[in-house]
């Protein structure tokens, strides 16, 4: 296609810079469950929408907020005191020739389902208050979604970003928090929260990770095994680290904790937003579930948008897999960057630009050029069946 322009850059790659942040704010993270439950909202509005009226219609719930609530905690127990408050808002169709479907009932069960399932010791039913608020979508906007009638018609004009592959950084960051978070370790440590938040910082060949851990404070009887756990965390982090790098690995836990007594950080619920942390759709990890301040990165809160049409979505998840692709088959690439421009009203299969930036040899590159090219033109004619997985909650969105 005309509109794919691949280009070379001569630049250092992150992963040969002498200084790298990476940050991921893990599965209980107040932003992290927010992005979650407007998500699992979109998946399962289009699930319904297709079960009642035989496809999707326009809808994006991609505001939302968690206010947090208040708690009384000391080792070995913890009370919520005030309610946590999660608002889903947003625009959604109601249905189509006088049929309807209930979206804000739908909205809060999808919420009250989706906190049961990735929380431990929130009693959701008791300690959460959920309160859907989306309206009906706009007239125009919906006139665009619903003329695509074979290939879906752009949203808005906007942009998606993607790249790979990720450096010893950005794994060991992503795999940091995948194994705090899994349910195996969980079973080993179950005083470890949900709500864990990772920070990498790269210095030549060291890398530093400071942690914040939620502990659950039924599970810490006193201050000496508070302590005792940290120092265990700390080396079980290190140990696995080396399914992620050679390089150099130090970790560092909730060091906001005082020096000699005080109040440390442990929860009711394994959760900092029991206490007034909020969180925000958006302000959390992009869709390759990081925070790369190293790298190229789109604003868009891809997560609760619909699936279909809205290109902050589709296409940096689009530029995301189409980056992973192209290294994963030319693995001699040192760096892969995509960027895909819409235009409002454009059919999705033919966006405005789609550039890739390939950090490679210049000889290389010549060969490599006409063959991204050529993947890039195969996702985009296969946009149909990856907008659908898309819309069956098969990709991350943060």
């Amino acid at each position: 296609m005309s509109n794919i322009s691949v280009g070379r850059l001569d630049v250092v790659p992150v992963s040969e810079q002498g200084t790298e942040y990476v940050e991921r704010k893990g599965l209980g993270h107040p932003d992290s469950l927010i992005d979650g439950i407007v998500d699992a909202t979109s998946v399962s509005l289009s699930k319904r929408y297709i079960e009642e009226f035989g496809s999707i219609l326009h809808h994006n719930v991609d505001k939302g907020l968690i206010i947090g609530g208040a708690s009384r905690v000391g080792f070995g127990h913890g009370i919520i005191t005030k309610r946590i408050e999660v608002i889903v808002t947003g625009r959604a169709s109601r249905g189509t020739n006088g049929r309807e479907i209930d979206v804000n009932g739908i909205a809060e069960e999808t919420a009250r389902k989706y906190l049961k399932e990735n929380t431990r010791f929130l009693e959701v039913d008791d300690e959460v208050l959920i309160r859907p608020k989306v309206a009906e979508g706009s007239a125009d906007l919906g006139h665009i979604f619903s003329r695509g009638s074979k290939v879906p018609l752009a949203n808005d004009t906007s942009f998606g970003i993607g790249f790979a592959p990720f450096t010893d950084t950005e794994r060991l960051v992503l795999a940091t928090e995948n194994y705090l978070n899994s349910k195996e370790y969980k079973k080993k440590v179950p005083a470890v929260g949900e709500d864990i938040k990772v920070m990498g910082m790269r210095e030549n060949d060291a890398i530093t990770l400071t942690v914040a851990i939620a502990f659950v404070a039924k599970n810490v009887k006193d201050l000496e095994e508070y302590k005792a756990y940290k120092a265990k965390i700390a080396q079980d982090i290190i140990k696995n680290a080396r399914k992620s790098t050679n390089k150099i690995v130090k970790v560092h836990i909730n060091t906001g904790d005082p020096e000699e007594g005080g109040e440390v950080y442990i929860t009711k619920t394994g959760l900092s937003c029991e206490a007034g942390d909020d969180g925000s759709v958006g302000r959390g990890n992009r869709v390759n579930g990081l925070i790369t301040p190293f790298r190229h990165m789109s604003l868009e809160a891809a997560a609760g948008k619909n699936p279909v049409s809205h290109i902050g979505k589709i296409y940096n998840i689009l530029a995301t897999e189409l980056a992973k692709q192209i290294t994963s088959e030319y693995p001699g690439i040192k760096e892969c960057d995509i960027a895909i421009l819409s235009q409002i009203g454009k059919p999705i299969s033919e966006p405005h630009n789609l550039n890739i930036n390939i950090v490679a040899g210049k000889k290389e590159f010549e060969a490599l050029r006409p063959k991204a090219a050529y993947i890039a033109d195969g996702f985009l004619d296969n946009i149909g069946e990856f907008t659908n997985n898309i819309a069956l909650g098969k990709y991350r969105t943060f």
